[in-house]
């Protein structure tokens, strides 16, 4: 976890004011894992039920692009390292764990959610929203974004049918609504 993330430090905000048990990582080096080294989590989450809940902020805003010609989509691509370190990480810690993307968007102050919308915070001025999606779910429906890059998404339509709340999986109550 990099607190100077400002996505990362909002969402360990987020789990506190949940009181959901988790671990910031310490991502400043690769983590060993069986004979080499990996990218590491953000967090480990632990809910009630004793699950593991294995995961990679990914920030985003909401809209994006410029202010004058803003993009109102849900951006969601990811690294393919992302996807196989997380994948990694799950298997190396058994069937009790979920990789999870956590997508964390800094919404624009224009940007009006109905009240209650499930994982929707304010942190330092800023309004936050958490979505999630396994990293099985993911990689099934993954396509290439950029192959310079090396990076993945998920069609928004695709997106938008998968994704849930993070509370969803950390089984925190909170009311189920998707942003329009």
């Amino acid at each position: 976890m990099d607190r100077a993330n400002h996505y990362e430090a909002a969402f360990e905000a987020y789990l506190r004011e949940q009181k959901l048990p988790c671990i910031a990582v310490d991502e400043t080096r690769r983590s060993a894992l069986g004979d080499g080294f990996v990218k590491s989590l953000d967090f480990l989450v632990v809910p009630e039920d004793g699950s593991r809940l294995l995961i990679d902020i990914k920030g985003r805003r909401f809209p994006g692009g410029p202010p004058k010609k803003p993009r109102y989509v849900w951006e969601n691509w990811v690294s393919r390292e992302d996807v196989d370190c997380l994948l990694q990480w799950q298997e190396c810690l058994g069937s009790d764990s979920t990789g999870l993307f956590v997508f964390v968007y800094e919404l624009a102050p224009s940007i009006r959610l109905t009240e209650g919308t499930a994982d929707m915070w304010t942190f330092r001025g800023k309004n936050y929203l958490a979505r999630a999606v396994t990293v099985e779910t993911y990689q099934r429906w993954m396509k290439q974004r950029s192959p310079k890059w090396e990076t993945v998404c998920l069609a928004s339509d695709v997106y938008r049918e998968i994704v849930q709340p993070f509370s969803t999986f950390a089984r925190v109550e909170s009311e189920i609504l998707w942003p329009a």
